[in-house]
């Protein structure tokens, strides 16, 4: 099975979250929206929610009217696909280059990879400047930009707010915890400020690893994470700090497989 952790750059208006979300049905595992990002994060899982979810994101999304704290580079930003369990990287590799080789087409969409060839950042660095599409227009899209398709493993998107909002310090932080384990970046979030984080191997960098990094520099005002984990990751930590630090049974990927499957069974 392959999973696919879509981001869109709307976090609020809900109606129109709904409205894109619904077009995933059962395939769909968990939406996460934040207002000050004005991004959503839909976790999904097949190869035909993917598709649907960036037919009406590009219908329903104008780049030229969003104002949030993330970067993007389209409306329909990120579509990574992943391999759970009984599925390969090649298999997930196959879904990234059929996904965008359709996107290019049937949307009118430019796509940039990344996975073996490069990595995300370069591709947010590099759009249409160093980089030119791998598939569809050479052009942004009128309305929905650009879109980054991706095959990696599962990671964890985590988000650490900092009791005061020193959004120097947070930068200062993002910078010390880059590694090839982890992406960072110090953001402005309203009023307070956060490192936002990519943790790309959270069997050896994980939640309560960060948390502990950067509470020894500063204090921290709560833990988000953004989506959903593996249930290894969450094993590998004291069940103790799971409140503190975010977490719990019901967030991992594991989880809401096995409830969209009672679902299916149900009818």
């Amino acid at each position: 099975m392959l999973e696919s952790v879509i981001n869109i750059s709307e976090g609020r208006r809900s109606d129109l979250i709904d409205e894109i979300a619904s077009v995933a049905g059962a395939d769909l595992l968990d939406v996460h929206s934040c207002v000050h990002h004005n991004r959503s994060v839909l976790t999904v899982v097949g190869e035909d929610a993917p598709r649907a979810i960036a037919r009406r994101t590009t219908e329903l999304l104008d780049l030229g009217t969003h104002h949030g704290a993330h970067p993007r580079i389209g409306v329909l930003d990120v579509v990574p696909f992943i391999a759970l369990e009984g599925s390969s990287a090649h298999d997930a590799l196959d879904a990234r280059d059929a996904f965008a080789r359709w996107a290019g087409d049937a949307l009118a969409l430019p796509c940039f990879l990344y996975g073996p060839e490069r990595t995300l950042p370069e591709v947010r660095r590099g759009a249409f400047t160093t980089l030119r599409p791998d598939h569809g227009p050479q052009f942004p899209h009128p309305t929905a930009g650009a879109v980054a398709v991706g095959q990696r493993p599962p990671l964890v998107a985590y988000n650490l707010w900092l009791q005061e909002p020193d959004l120097a310090l947070a930068r200062s932080i993002a910078r010390s915890l880059r590694s090839d384990q982890v992406r960072a970046l110090g953001l402005e979030v309203g009023d307070a400020v956060q490192v936002s984080m990519n943790l790309i191997d959270p069997m050896h960098t994980g939640p309560d690893r960060v948390w502990d990094t950067v509470a020894a520099r500063t204090r921290i005002a709560r833990a988000e994470l953004v989506g959903l984990l593996p249930a290894a990751a969450l094993d590998a930590i004291d069940p103790a700090r799971w409140q503190q630090l975010d977490l719990g049974p019901e967030r991992t990927i594991e989880r809401r497989l096995a409830e969209r499957g009672r679902r299916l069974a149900e009818g």
